[in-house]
């Protein structure tokens, strides 16, 4: 599965709580949950940095993308 475009209402989605509901055994994404959890960035702002995670990883996080839909 391709990653979706920086401009797709998932990013935002994950942004505002979605990435928690992930399943997930990779300690790195759970990580990046508990920071964007903790954040009092924008939600946009979270979004960017989850995309730039996921485009970074994306051979690795298959699984992970494929629950996006």
């Amino acid at each position: 599965m391709a990653l979706p475009l920086p401009t797709s209402p998932c990013w935002q989605k994950l942004a505002n709580g979605g990435l928690a509901t992930l399943r997930t055994d990779n300690i790195a994404t759970q990580m990046l949950s508990k920071r964007m959890e903790r954040s009092s960035a924008p939600v946009s702002q979270k979004a960017a940095e989850i995309h730039e995670y996921y485009a970074k990883w994306e051979r690795s996080l298959a699984h992970e993308i494929a629950q996006f839909s």
